[in-house]
């Protein structure tokens, strides 16, 4: 008989908390979850599963330990100095960041503790983010010579420019509350009721008609950046493509009708 794995070594978690429901739970407590390559590389290979698995309905990140990712792993990134190290490591995360806004199914990060640098880029790269009350964001790679500057990408996409400068100049850690208000994340919670407001959030996603939701995201994304004619164009041309999906009629028809749907993914 094999012996089980040591789950203590594996730098991402899997669970299914409830069907349709993917846990991903970053696992290296003791460095703060910070994004090592192996990190980076077990998380990319759940999400290129995840993207093909129709079962998968919607993606919770979390996190073990006292925070859930400080970013970076400096200590690693130090131990290999030199540009081809360097422009390899930052290909890989932002590969990662686009690969969580490019899955269809919808990606919800759950944070406790601190989200810095690299870290609050994972929450901004996130589709939703719900965070407990002592949950503190920052990009302070501007404090130690460094600006966070991939980070930046996903941190302006998210909060307005005059937030995101802020944040990005200053480096001064953000509360929870305020992270809220200026759009970083959408609920804040007790740290207590933390998994289970994630996971409720995670549960009325996956009610819905998966391939409603990933028409939803895919064009939301597309025409974030188109200009506004444009983008009702791509968007208009996105609603005729929906409407004619079994799941539109069976949607509408089951609100005609005041029942439920029975969603069929197609």
């Amino acid at each position: 008989m094999s012996a089980a794995p040591d789950l203590t070594t594996q730098p991402v978690l899997r669970d299914q908390p409830e069907a349709g429901i993917i846990c991903l739970t970053l696992n290296r407590p003791k460095a703060y979850n910070s994004l090592s390559v192996d990190l980076m590389a077990a998380l990319q290979a759940e999400l290129d599963a995840i993207k093909a698995d129709r079962g998968v309905k919607v993606v919770i990140i979390a996190a073990n330990g006292p925070g859930f990712c400080a970013g970076h792993d400096l200590k690693e990134v130090r131990a290999n100095p030199g540009r081809q190290h360097y422009e390899a490591l930052f290909r890989q995360c932002s590969t990662l960041m686009q690969s969580i806004v490019a899955l269809p199914q919808p990606v919800i990060a759950q944070v406790h503790g601190i989200a810095t640098a690299a870290g609050c880029q994972l929450v901004a790269s996130c589709d939703l983010a719900v965070a407990a009350e002592t949950a503190r964001f920052a990009t302070p790679g501007v404090n130690i010579g460094l600006f966070c500057s991939t980070p930046m990408v996903a941190l302006s996409r998210n909060v307005s420019r005059k937030h995101a400068m802020e944040m990005l100049l200053t480096g001064d850690m953000l509360p929870a509350s305020r992270a809220a208000e200026i759009g970083l994340v959408n609920r804040v919670v007790p740290e207590a009721d933390l998994a289970g407001a994630a996971l409720g959030l995670a549960r009325q996603i996956a009610a819905k008609s998966p391939l409603t939701v990933k028409i939803g995201k895919e064009a939301f994304y597309r025409q974030l950046d188109m200009p506004l004619a444009q983008a009702y164009d791509h968007a208009s041309r996105v609603m005729t493509e929906n409407m004619l999906a079994r799941d539109a009629e069976e949607g509408i028809d089951a609100f005609i009708q005041k029942r439920e749907p029975k969603w069929e993914g197609r």
